[in-house]
C-alpha cells in the first residue's frame, strides 16, 4: 500500500511537523490511506503541563473520516465529561455579564467538548512519532522529488513532502516565509485562564448555569467564558475541574509592561475583572484561592490570505494545516472544526498524489482552498474579538449574529 517511487525504490514517508490534533488526524488519515508518515514533535514527550478543552461540531464528520475504522465510538472518551451521552442538539447560552440575563442562545448539534490532552492521546495511537525535534531548516532534492528537515539537535529526515501542522508560532511558517513575515500577529486582547476544583456544593451551584459551557458579555467591555474541563467522577462533584475566564482590551504596550507577572498577580486582576460579573463567574473566582495556578494568553492570528503571505510550496513538496497556516481568535470556538477539515482535504490530496495525480496542481489547489476557507474564518473571528470587547457593538459580533455556524466561503 505505500507504493513505490518511478524508480521502483519505496515511496519516501510524509514528513509532519507537530504533534497537535492537527498533524495527529492527518497521521491517522494517511496511516488509513497506506500512506506512510513520520510525526516530529519539538517537546521531549506528548504530555505539556497546559490542557484545554476545544468544540468540535461542523468537523466531525471529518475527524471521523480521519480516523481508523470503528475510533469514533471512543470519541465520547475524550469529552470533558466523558459520562454524558452528547446530545444530537445542544444549545449555548449567552448571558449578560452583569444581570445573568440571557442575551441570546444558540442552538446546534451535535457538539463535542473535546479534551486537548485525551484527544492527543488518542490519535497518537499507532502512529510513528519522534520527540525533541524542532524544526530549523528545510532544503529541497534538485531533482524536486524530496524534501528533509532539519533539526536543532542536528539530524534530519528526508521525505517525499513536508507538511507544517506545528501551532500559531510554526517554525515551518518562519522557516518558509522567513522570521518577520511568518510571525504571529499580537492583538490587544489578553486572558488569564483558570482550571479549578470547588467542594461539592459549590461544584454543583457552578454547574447548574449549564452543565458544560456558558459565554457572557459584560457592559465594562469583557466577555468571559464559563465551563467544564474534566467529570472525573460522575458522583463525586469535588473531582470535577472548571475552566473560566474573562477577557479584555489589552495594548501591547500592557501585554509587554506585565509579561513578567506572576500568577498571583494575574489572578488578582481577574478576580478584579469578575466582581461586577454575575454567577458563575462571580462566585467562582471568589471560591477560587489567591495561590491557584492561572495561564495568561495575549490573544494573536495570521492571516494567510494578507498580501504577501503566500509561500512558495516548492511544486508540492511543503505546505501546512491547522493554526500553523490559519491561527484566530479563539471565541468563536472554530479552530478545530477547521484545522481538522484542512487534515481531511490534504488527506485527500495525497490519495490522489499517490494514484498518480500531479502533486503541484493538486498541493496548490489544497492551499487556494485552505486560504480562502481559513484566511476568512481568521479575519472573521478577529473582527469578532474586537466586537465581543465593545458593549456597544457586541450584537453585531458573528459570535452573536451566526453562533458557531460554519462560515461560508
Amino acid at each position: 500500500m505505500e507504493g513505490t517511487t518511478a524508480a521502483g525504490g519505496p515511496r519516501l514517508p510524509i514528513l509532519i511537523v507537530g504533534s497537535g490534533s492537527t498533524g495527529l488526524a492527518l497521521a491517522q488519515g494517511l496511516r488509513k490511506a497506506g500512506i506512510k508518515c513520520i510525526v516530529f514533535e519539538k517537546n521531549a514527550s506528548q504530555h505539556r503541563e497546559r490542557d484545554w478543552n476545544m468544540g468540535l461540531h461542523w468537523g466531525a464528520p471529518v475527524l471521523k473520516s480521519l480516523m481508523p475504522d470503528g475510533w469514533w465510538d471512543r470519541i465520547q472518551s475524550v469529552q470533558v465529561d466523558p459520562h454524558v451521552p452528547t446530545k444530537e442538539e445542544d444549545t449555548l447560552t449567552w448571558l449578560q455579564g452583569d444581570t445573568g440575563e440571557v442575551m441570546a442562545a444558540f442552538t446546534f448539534g451535535p457538539f463535542y467538548r473535546l479534551r486537548r490532552s485525551k484527544l492527543r492521546d488518542l490519535l497518537s495511537e499507532g502512529l510513528d512519532i519522534e520527540y525533541d525535534k524542532r524544526l530549523e531548516n528545510i532544503t529541497y532534492a534538485e531533482d524536486g522529488q524530496s524534501v528533509t528537515a532539519h533539526f536543532a539537535d542536528g539530524t534530519t529526515a528526508t521525505g517525499s513532502m513536508l507538511v507544517g501542522a506545528d501551532g500559531a508560532r510554526s517554525s515551518t511558517r518562519q522557516v518558509l516565509l522567513g522570521p518577520d513575515v511568518g510571525a504571529i500577529n499580537h492583538l490587544p486582547y489578553a486572558a488569564t485562564f483558570v482550571q479549578q476544583r470547588f467542594s461539592k456544593e459549590q461544584a454543583l451551584y457552578l454547574r447548574s448555569f449549564h452543565p458544560l459551557f456558558l459565554a457572557g458579555a459584560h457592559p465594562s467591555n469583557t466577555f468571559a467564558f464559563f465551563g467544564m474541563h474534566d467529570a472525573a467522577d460522575p458522583d463525586d462533584p469535588s473531582s470535577w475541574t472548571f475552566f473560566f475566564y474573562i477577557s479584555w482590551r489589552s495594548s501591547l504596550e500592557e501585554q509587554e509592561a506585565t509579561k513578567d507577572w506572576t500568577d498571583a498577580q494575574r489572578l488578582a486582576q481577574q478576580k478584579e475583572l469578575s466582581k461586577p460579573f454575575c454567577d458563575p463567574w462571580k462566585s467562582a473566582y471568589e471560591w477560587t484561592p489567591d495561590d491557584a495556578p492561572v495561564w495568561h494568553l495575549g490573544l494573536t492570528e495570521w492571516d494567510p490570505g494578507r498580501e504577501g503571505h503566500r509561500w512558495d510550496n516548492h511544486n508540492g513538496l511543503v505546505t501546512m494545516v491547522g493554526d500553523a497556516v490559519h491561527p484566530m481568535t479563539y471565541q468563536r470556538g472554530q479552530g478545530l472544526n477547521h484545522a481538522v477539515t484542512d487534515a481531511g482535504k490534504l488527506r485527500d490530496a495525497l490519495v490522489q498524489i499517490q494514484e498518480g495525480g500531479d502533486r503541484a496542481a493538486l498541493i496548490t489547489a489544497f492551499e487556494d482552498e485552505v486560504i480562502k476557507r481559513g484566511g476568512t474564518e481568521v479575519r472573521d473571528c478577529t473582527a469578532n474579538t474586537t466586537l465581543l470587547h465593545d458593549w456597544e457593538r457586541v450584537k453585531q459580533s458573528p459570535f452573536f449574529t451566526k453562533g458557531m455556524k460554519k462560515n461560508e466561503t
